[in-house]
């Protein structure tokens, strides 16, 4: 009996402890919470919860007083399901996947990064000819799917949940395979001193791969990732060849993000100064 208890009681993944810890600081409700109790509730000793706040603490997710912890980022920080992305600053991302989508070349081969940007460069890139689309992400080969003249390359490899992304061994095999004209990548955190970083650290091996199979690299994202660390460092931002975002990035921040950097107007109907 004992033992399918231990068996029921399994100690929490660290993902799910970091989820776990997130969440309680942002019940704090802006007082500083403590891992009292959560080290019993998710089977594990309080030092490994120590660690992992030590984790969040480098990535600026928390800060940290004395074991005591708040959440020091905002949500956007932390990965979330697709259909909540698909929901997000969409005229935004529309603008940005119509700019990166004007980079391609008839003929080319593109490797699209996984997320909902990506999704709405891939509906873009539907009007060019003779490409050769690959992407680890099942939405974005959806929206390529069923193109005249070009051809989809889906990665493989294993299914994150709620985010239809292809990760593991097999992705970044088949990525170092492949040799490509263009990669687009998108990002959940842009800093001008970490690069870019993500939530998942399953993800940052493909990405790397993606980055290192293509000629020119493209980061696409929009402005409200911008200032933000997250978890796992991905490359920095000398990887990008461009950095596409939209208008709203304050003018005093964009010299922060080098010479490759490009303003999309998000609203064409509006000026801005």
């Amino acid at each position: 009996m004992a033992e399918t208890e231990r068996r029921k009681s399994a100690p929490a993944r660290a993902k799910d402890r970091r989820r776990a810890l997130l969440d309680l600081a942002a019940a704090s409700e802006g007082g500083f919470a403590n891992v009292t109790g959560l080290a019993r509730e998710l089977n594990v000793h309080h030092t490994t919860l120590y660690r992992d706040l030590a984790e969040l603490a480098k990535a600026g997710l928390i800060a940290r007083d004395r074991g005591r912890f708040v959440r020091a980022a905002p949500e956007s920080a932390v990965d979330v399901p697709y259909s909540v992305r698909s929901t997000e600053n969409t005229p935004v991302k529309k603008a940005l996947a119509r700019a990166a989508a004007a980079m391609a070349a008839d003929g080319q081969t593109v490797v699209l990064d996984s997320g909902s940007t990506m999704y709405h460069l891939a509906a873009a890139l539907r009007e060019r000819d003779g490409l050769s689309v690959v992407t680890n992400d099942l939405m974005v080969a959806t929206r390529s799917a069923g193109h005249p003249t070009n051809r989809l390359h889906v990665t493989g490899g294993s299914v994150i949940d709620t985010v239809y992304t292809l990760v593991g061994p097999d992705t970044v095999a088949a990525l170092e395979n492949m040799h490509a004209d263009l990669a687009f990548l998108g990002a959940e955190a842009v800093h001008d001193q970490a690069g870019v970083t993500n939530v998942n650290v399953i993800e940052v091996a493909v990405k790397q791969a993606m980055i290192a199979a293509a000629d020119r690299v493209v980061l696409v994202a929009d402005s409200s990732k911008f200032g933000l660390r997250s978890l796992a460092p991905v490359c920095p931002l000398s990887a990008f060849d461009a950095i596409l975002t939209d208008d709203d990035l304050a003018a005093e921040d964009r010299g922060r993000y080098g010479p490759g950097l490009r303003i999309v107007q998000s609203n064409p109907h509006t000026s801005r100064r």
